[in-house]
C-alpha cells in the first residue's frame, strides 16, 4: 500500500493548504527574508508552517481562525502554559525598567532556587539557551581537566551545534568526540578502557529528548557515573528537557549525581533561558579571584528572565505540580500505546512523564527505519482534529493541559487508527 500511503499524505497536505490560505501567504512573505521562511528549523511543516497569532492557557489561535489544543508546549519550554503569574512578573519589570548592564536582586534569588533544587549544583551561571549552557559546560570540563576528548551519544541533541544525528554533522562544533550508542554499557566500558586518560567529560541526556524521547537505562547512567569517576572525567547531565520530571530533575529520580548539570526550557517561564552549574571547584574557574575563565553575555542576566525564573523556581513550580503533569503524561502514553496495540498500524510510544514521542514503527528499536510518511500523516490528521504536536511526533504537556484535553486527543488517535488501518496492509 505504499502508493496509498503516499497519496494519503499528499491529500492531507492539500487539505491543510486549502484550510490555511492566510498562513500560506504569510509563509511566502517570510520565505523572501528568512531561509525556508523560518529562523527555527524544527518549526517547518510541509507544505508550509501555520502561523500562530495568539494563545491562552493550552490553546493556540492561528492566522486562519483555527484553535488547537497545544500538546507540544514549545518543545518542553512551555510547561507553565500561559498563566497570569508570569505575565504579571513581566509587567512589574516593565514598570521598573530593564537593560541595566548591572546586577539585580532577582538574579541571586533565581540562583539560590536553582542550587536548592538540583543535587549536583553548588554554583550556577546563567545563559540565554540550553545550547549555550551545554557549550559552556563542555568548555569548562575541558579547561578543568586539561583534556580534549568528549564522550557523546548517537542521536543526542544538546543544541544545534551539538546534535549527533546525521543531519547535525555540518554545523557541529569540532571537538574531539567519542560517539557511542546510547544505553550500551559494553560500548561505554570499552571506550573508557581505550581513551580513559584522554577524556575530559561525558555529555549525556538522562532521556534523549529530540532523539525520540528515549529514556536512559538507569544501570547505563549509573555505569557512566562510575566510569567517569574512575578516570577523572566530568559527568555532565543535560537536563534541559528532563528537569521537568521532578523538582531535582531526572538525577533526583535516578539517585545519580553528575559533576555538572545543564538546564533550559521551562525554568525561564517561556522566556529565553539556559544555565550550567556543578561542583564548586569546577564552577570556581569563573570566579575572578580563583579561576582563569571569563563568561560574557549581554543577556545572561536579563531582567525579564531573572525575575520570572526566580518566581518559577522558588514559588510557582513545586513537587506537587510536577507530579500532576508527569502522571498525566504517563497515563497518556499508556493510553496511546493501548490504542496502537489494538490497531494494525505500525506505531509505538516512548517517553518519560510529561515528555512523549509517537513513532511510526512497531518498537523503539526500529526508530531509525521509520517511514516518515506515516509521521507526516499522523501530524496532519491529529492537527485536523484540533491537536498540535510536533511533526516528528513529540509531545510535551504543559500544566494547562487537562485530562479532558488528553482524553480528546486519545479519541482523535483512535479515529486515526481506524481511518488509516487499510494503509497498513
Amino acid at each position: 500500500m505504499a502508493d496509498g500511503l503516499t497519496e494519503a499524505v499528499a491529500e492531507a497536505r492539500r487539505r491543510y493548504a486549502e484550510a490555511n490560505p492566510r498562513s500560506r501567504e504569510l509563509a511566502a512573505r517570510a520565505a523572501r527574508v528568512l531561509p525556508g521562511g523560518n529562523t527555527r528549523s524544527v518549526l517547518h511543516v510541509e507544505p508550509f508552517a501555520f502561523r500562530v497569532v495568539g494563545a491562552d492557557g493550552a490553546v493556540l489561535h492561528d492566522a486562519d481562525g483555527h484553535d488547537y489544543v497545544d500538546l507540544l508546549g514549545d518543545y518542553s519550554a512551555g510547561l507553565l502554559g500561559r498563566g497570569s503569574t508570569v505575565a504579571g512578573v513581566i509587567r512589574d519589570v516593565l514598570d521598573r525598567g530593564w537593560s541595566y548592564g548591572a546586577m539585580s536582586e532577582p538574579e541571586t534569588t533565581f540562583a539560590e532556587a536553582v542550587v536548592a533544587r538540583f543535587p549536583s549544583i553548588d554554583q550556577v551561571r546563567f545563559t540565554n539557551s540550553g545550547t549555550e549552557a551545554n557549550v559552556m559546560a563542555l568548555m569548562t570540563a575541558r579547561y578543568a581537566t586539561g583534556r580534549d576528548k568528549v564522550v557523546v551519544f548517537d542521536h543526542g541533541y544538546h543544541g544545534g551545534p551539538l546534535y549527533f544525528g546525521d543531519a547535525g554533522a555540518p554545523l557541529r562544533i569540532p571537538f574531539d568526540y567519542v560517539v557511542l550508542p546510547y544505553n550500551d554499557i559494553g560500548a561505554a566500558t570499552r571506550a573508557f578502557e581505550q581513551h580513559g586518560a584522554e577524556l575530559a567529560c561525558v555529555l549525556v541526556e538522562p532521556m534523549q529528548g529530540s532523539g525520540g524521547c528515549i529514556p536512559g537505562d538507569p544501570d547505563f547512567l549509573a555505569h557512566l557515573r562510575a566510569l567517569s569517576t574512575a578516570v577523572g572525567a566530568v559527568l555532565i547531565f543535560d537536563e534541559v528537557m528532563t528537569l521537568r520530571l521532578s523538582v531535582g530533575g531526572a538525577q533526583q529520580l535516578l539517585g545519580i549525581t553528575p559533576d555538572m548539570t545543564t538546564l533550559g526550557k521551562y525554568l525561564g517561564g517561556g522566556l529565553s533561558f539556559g544555565a550550567f552549574g556543578g561542583r564548586a571547584d569546577l564552577m570556581g574557574t569563573f570566579d575572578p579571584a580563583r579561576g582563569g575563565l571569563s563568561h560574557a553575555g549581554t543577556f545572561n542576566n536579563n531582567a525579564f528572565t531573572m525575575a520570572v525564573g526566580a518566581v518559577v523556581a522558588a514559588d510557582l513550580v513545586g513537587a506537587e505540580a510536577l507530579a500532576t503533569v508527569n502522571e498525566r503524561g504517563d497515563r497518556l502514553r499508556a493510553g496511546l500505546q493501548a490504542r496502537f496495540d489494538a490497531s494494525p498500524l505500525p506505531f509505538c510510544v516512548t517517553g518519560w512523564g510529561s515528555l512523549l514521542c509517537v513513532h511510526p514503527v512497531a518498537s523503539p528499536a526500529e526508530i531509525d527505519e521509520a517511514d516518515v510518511r506515516w509521521r507526516d500523516l499522523f501530524f496532519h490528521d491529529v492537527l485536523d482534529a484540533g491537536h498540535y504536536t510536533a511533526p516528528r511526533g513529540m509531545l510535551a504537556l504543559s500544566m494547562a493541559v487537562s485530562d479532558d484535553d488528553t482524553g480528546a486527543f486519545l479519541e482523535a488517535v483512535e479515529r486515526f487508527c481506524e481511518r488509516r488501518a487499510g494503509l497498513a496492509a
